[in-house]
Order: C-alpha cells, then structure tokens, then sequence
C-alpha cells in the first residue's frame, strides 16, 4: 500500500508509567490527554517520587490548560522528596510556581522552612512581588526568629533588598515585635 502526504503515529509507550506502579486507570485517563514520550518520562519521575496517581493526571491536566506540555518531573520529584505534600505541589502547579524557581522552593522545605512560608512564597512570587529569599529566611530563622514572624514578613512581601537590614538589625538585638513594626513590606 502506499502512503501519500500522512504517516502513522506511532502510539506513545506507557510502559515507564506502568513499571513504576502506576494503575491502568490513571494510564488510560493520561493517554487520553495525549501526552507525549517526553511527558512520560516526567511523568514517571513525579511518580517514582511518591505523587499519587490522581495528582500525575491533574497536573497534567493543570499543564494541558495552559496548552503547555508537562515538564516538571524533576520539580515534582524534588519537591516531594523533600517533604512537600501533593496538596502544595498540586498548587504550585496551578500558581504556575513549577519553573526556574522551584529549587529554591526545595531548599527552603529542607532547610526547616513551613510549608505555609515555602506555599506564601511562591503566592508572592506568582503575583510579581519580591519577597525575602529562602537564603535569608533560613537565617532569620537560625537567630532564633519564629516560624511565624517569618510568615509575616513573606505575606507582606518584604524585598529581599531589605533582608541585609532585617539580619544586622536582628543582629543588634530587635525582637520580632521590633522587626515587623520596623519592616512593613512593599
């Protein structure tokens, strides 16, 4: 027979999701979105990484909403192993956080950080504000500041130009209460 002017698509192998235990249901409700061979590998790494079926497929589909093709298996996979729940990535997925940023994210989570300042961050970030780095959030709280100060100072939106001051004063002995009235944000 020949063929002119059309090819034969080649069905995408699935058998990287399926090997690393994913249920035929969840492999099916992918196919149906037409993921790509690319997409699968990613798709394997979030998996292997602990996320849940379910949520493999409603980042896809977070992704095929933007009419982008799903490229964060390594973020998912990092952000997971670093004690992320699905929940938050699910969400970062949704505020478009799963780019450039998300290592920072990751560092913030293994360095003590609460997932309500990693989760404030990336909020802020999707909104254009600069915030504090996770760099000099984890020093603020290795002097001692709380867990919830921290919080503070991320919803409101203290720049990172600020947190140099925000150590040294710190440093010189303010107390959170002093901190927060001092440095109220943008």
């Amino acid at each position: 027979m020949l063929w002119t002017g059309c090819s034969r698509l080649k069905p995408v192998d699935t058998s990287p999701l399926e090997s690393s235990g994913m249920s035929y249901a969840a492999v099916q409700r992918l196919d149906a979105l037409k993921i790509s061979s690319v997409e699968v590998g990613e798709i394997a790494k979030a998996h292997q990484s602990g996320f849940a079926d379910a949520d493999c497929v409603a980042l896809v589909e977070i992704y095929r909403g933007r009419n982008r093709p799903f490229d964060a298996g390594d973020a998912v996979a990092g952000l997971a192993q670093a004690g992320m729940s699905d929940t938050d990535i699910l969400e970062l997925a949704r505020i478009d956080q799963l780019g450039l940023g998300w290592g920072e994210l990751q560092a913030m989570k293994l360095a003590g950080i609460s997932d309500a300042i990693v989760m404030e961050e990336a909020r802020q970030r999707a909104r254009g504000k600069s915030v504090l780095s996770g760099a000099t959030l984890a020093q603020l709280k290795n002097t001692g500041v709380r867990q919830s100060t921290l919080l503070q100072l991320v919803q409101r939106a203290v720049p990172e130009s600020q947190g140099r001051a925000i150590l040294a004063y710190r440093h010189r002995g303010a107390s959170e209460a002093e901190i927060l009235r001092h440095f109220g944000g943008s």
